[in-house]
């Protein structure tokens, strides 16, 4: 994104008091993951999620790594990052403060569906990850600031759905499948093989013989395909797992172990660098 506006210098100052966060899940929207933070030094490690990632800041800013490409995001800026995407966060000098919500892909589809009262061909996605969008960014926000407060079922469904519509007519597509080649099905071969193998304990040169590559060629070839090395994925991973683990009700000692974790302080310090929250908070909710 470009430099933040001197229009937005006010918004952009320090905030003041100490890192909050607040999470939970809105039964209006099937369950779905909410988030308000303050963020004044937590820096989020390069990871993906299952869901699409949908937020604004709304005040500070933040620097943030999408698709290999490193851009500063403030004010009037939004999140739409697609199931998947690698991705990272770091604030800048002060801090920041934004709203996320986490839609799965059938939420978003069957949110699209409704409003327009067609069936959806094809896979929505967001071609741009960080745009400029005062005027959406501040719709969503609101819509989102209704949710945390708990108004009316209404309420609080309509103006998140007409703000899920009008990011996707405004800014979204259907995804385009990119064509394969000899790299691209190795490194997906050897992607594959962590997401089944996540649990183990699995060396480079294993890897490197599941994907018929070199160790040197692997590292290289997944990072330029996924924007993330091998073990930052298995680790993500393993996170995403433990996400899904503690949403069952199962317990974070059991679940580090049962997710390759060495220990639970190893597994809580991971998942805080990707969520922003303890497996504690997470589960709690």
């Amino acid at each position: 994104m470009q430099n933040i506006s001197q229009e937005q210098a006010t918004d952009a100052m320090p905030l003041a008091g100490a890192e909050t966060t607040r999470f939970w899940r809105d039964r209006r929207f099937g369950g779905m993951e909410c988030l308000s933070a303050t963020f004044l030094t937590h820096e989020f490690a390069p990871h993906a999620h299952d869901t699409f990632s949908i937020g604004a800041i709304e005040s500070g800013s933040q620097i943030a790594t999408i698709r290999g490409t490193r851009e500063a995001s403030g004010p009037g800026d939004l999140y739409l990052i697609n199931p998947g995407e690698t991705h990272d966060g770091a604030p800048t000098e002060g801090g920041y403060r934004y709203r996320m919500i986490y839609p799965d892909m059938a939420l978003f589809r069957e949110v699209l569906e409704d409003v327009t009262g067609k069936s959806f061909q094809g896979t929505p996605a967001f071609g741009k990850q960080i745009l400029h969008d005062p005027k959406l960014a501040a719709a969503f926000q609101q819509a989102h600031e209704i949710l945390e407060i708990g108004s009316g079922a209404l309420e609080s469904s309509q103006a998140m759905f007409q703000v899920l519509d009008a990011m996707f007519r405004q800014h979204g597509s259907s995804i385009i499948v990119p064509v394969d080649t000899k790299e691209r099905s190795a490194v997906r071969q050897a992607r594959d093989y962590l997401m089944e193998n996540y649990a183990t304990d699995i060396g480079l040169e294993e890897l490197a013989g599941v994907a018929g590559l070199s160790r040197a060629h692997l590292i290289r070839a997944f990072r330029k395909e996924f924007h993330i090395t091998p073990h930052a994925f298995l680790t993500d991973i393993r996170v995403r797992i433990a996400r899904r683990k503690l949403q069952a009700g199962e317990q974070p000692a059991e679940i580090a172990l049962e997710c390759g974790f060495a220990d639970q302080a190893h597994f809580t310090r991971h998942f805080k660098a990707r969520t922003g929250i303890t497996p504690g908070q997470y589960r709690a909710r």
